[in-house]
């Protein structure tokens, strides 16, 4: 069910998706359309199929049945370039070669667009800087990966996507390893680049409450299927909170955003 509508197609569609693992279906007939210039947050329990739907709307699973539309066009039938100068996924856990720097790690981000030679221009290195300045990383651009913080490293794989410079962006846990300071920052980061560049964004978030408060629309998933769809406040209640994440919960408005906020208290028994 799609909340926002235009009269351009949806940057993403899942039709009738079906993926599984090892034989046993995970997702089975899934629906859904992301509209361009939102932020969506895929939430759910633990093995839900979030990470699972989002690496198939990515490419980098392939589903044994209904397909993933980019921008109007099977996903499936377009070359990993052109995929790549459209959308641009962080998934959980990246590694990167040992020793790499920082700078090389996001120089990697611009390969789609700059062709065989792999030859960087300057456009190219305006758009590095850039990615490495609006995630605070221009000071370790010089730091290989590997000594780096879990948050800073983080922070690099996330100034790669932004290097990629695509309209959709999809984040797998992108606070995962940050203190708390430094997931609002790149929350506030993922809020301003849709505001500002409308980019499209698809981030799986464990935290309900940070979902809430930065995503336009909260998809929830439980057992492959969607079983919640819409504006947060229509989404996060103490009904669903009880009926798939089994627990008990108030329901309280964040003082500065208005945006729901549950503060749970029990389990269900």
């Amino acid at each position: 069910m799609a909340i926002y509508t235009n009269d351009q197609p949806p940057s993403l569609h899942a039709q009738i998706l079906q993926v599984g693992y090892n034989g046993r279906p995970l997702i089975n007939g899934l629906e859904l359309a992301i509209e361009q210039g939102t932020i969506t947050a895929l939430v759910g329990p633990n093995g839900s199929g979030k990470s699972t739907l989002l690496k198939t709307l990515a490419r980098l699973l392939k589903p044994s049945g209904g397909a993933v539309l980019l921008d109007g066009k099977a996903i499936s039938q377009m070359s990993t370039d052109t995929v790549a100068r459209q959308l641009a996924i962080l998934p959980q856990g990246p590694s990167a070669p040992p020793g790499i720097t920082v700078r090389e790690l996001v120089e990697q981000g611009r390969f789609p667009h700059v062709g065989a030679l792999r030859m960087l221009k300057q456009q190219d290195h305006v758009t590095i800087a850039e990615a490495l300045k609006l995630t605070g990383m221009s000071d370790f651009a010089h730091r290989p990966v590997d000594s780096l913080s879990g948050g800073e490293r983080q922070r690099a794989w996330i100034a790669l996507t932004l290097a990629q410079d695509t309209p959709i962006l999809l984040l797998d846990e992108p606070t995962t390893f940050l203190d708390i300071g430094h997931q609002l920052e790149v929350l506030d980061l993922v809020q301003r680049l849709n505001q500002q560049r409308r980019m499209t964004i698809v981030l799986v978030l464990h935290d309900l409450n940070q979902a809430a408060r930065y995503a336009h629309r909260m998809v929830v998933l439980q057992r492959g299927a969607i079983v919640a769809d819409g504006e947060p406040p229509a989404v996060l209640t103490a009904t669903l909170l009880a009926d798939v994440f089994n627990v008990k919960a108030h329901i309280v408005r964040d003082p500065e955003r208005g945006t729901p906020v549950c503060l749970p208290y029990a389990t269900v028994r």
